[in-house]
C-alpha cells in the first residue's frame, strides 16, 4: 500500500516548513488493481497539496514498465523520483549516467539517484547536490539500502530541509544498514542522525 508521510515534532514547531508525501515502491506496480489504486491515491494527494514518491525497484521492474513508469512522471503523477545508477540507465537506455541524469532531470520535480561508494546524486531542474557516501567500516549486506536511503532523505524533506540535509540523511541510514546482516537498522536513527549534527 502506498505510504504517507508527514512531518515530525520539529515542523509542528514551523508549519510553514511542513510537507506532506506518499510514498510508493516500483514493485506494487505489477498487479492492474494496484496501478490504479496508486493513480488514485496520486490523484488524491495532488488535490490535497501534497506530493507524490517513488522508487523504481529494480532494473527488472524498470524493463518491464518503462513506458509507464515514464509516463508517470512526464504527466505529474509522481513528484519525487528514487532510483540507483543501474535502473535510472535502465529507464532511459543507456549506458551514460550523464546522460540519464539529464534526462531524468527533465522528467520530474526532483530526482535522487544512489550510486554505491560514490555517494548520490539529487537533481531539481538546474539544480544538483552532489552527496558523499558515508564511511563504513565493512560492507556486510546491502539488503534495504535503497529503502533506508529514501527513509533518511523522505524524512528531511518532510520537515523542510535543504536538499543536502535531505541526501545526508539518506547516506548516513543507508550507510548504517549495510554494515549489518537485514534491512532494519539496530541504531537510532534519530540519535544517529544528531550525533552527525544532521538534526
Amino acid at each position: 500500500m502506498p505510504t504517507a508521510t508527514r512531518s515530525s515534532r520539529s515542523t509542528r514547531q514551523n508549519p510553514s516548513t511542513r510537507r506532506w508525501l506518499t510514498y510508493f515502491e516500483g514493485y506494487l506496480w505489477d498487479p492492474p488493481r494496484a496501478k490504479e489504486a496508486i493513480r488514485q491515491t496520486a490523484k488524491l494527494a495532488h488535490e490535497a497539496g501534497r506530493e507524490v514518491s517513488m522508487t523504481l525497484s529494480d532494473s527488472f521492474c524498470v524493463d518491464r514498465y518503462r513506458d509507464e513508469f515514464l509516463e508517470l512522471m512526464r504527466s505529474g503523477t509522481v513528484d519525487i523520483v528514487f532510483a540507483n545508477s543501474h535502473e535510472i540507465k535502465s529507464l532511459y537506455q543507456t549506458k551514460s549516467f550523464d546522460e540519464a541524469l539529464a534526462q531524468i532531470r527533465k522528467d520530474c520535480k526532483i530526482a535522487a539517484v544512489t550510486r554505491s561508494e560514490k555517494g548520490s546524486v539529487i537533481v531539481r531542474g538546474d539544480e544538483t547536490v552532489v552527496i558523499e557516501a558515508t564511511a563504513i567500516k565493512e560492507l556486510v549486506d546491502t539488503t534495504g539500502a535503497g529503502d533506508l536511503y529514501a527513509a533518511g532523505f523522505l524524512h528531511g524533506y518532510t520537515q523542510g530541509r535543504n536538499l543536502k540535509t535531505c541526501g545526508d540523511l539518506g547516506s548516513l541510514a543507508a550507510g548504517l544498514v549495510i554494515q549489518q546482516i537485514g534491512p532494519r537498522p539496530r541504531q537510532n536513527l534519530r540519535r544517529e542522525a544528531e550525533g552527525a549534527g544532521l538534526l
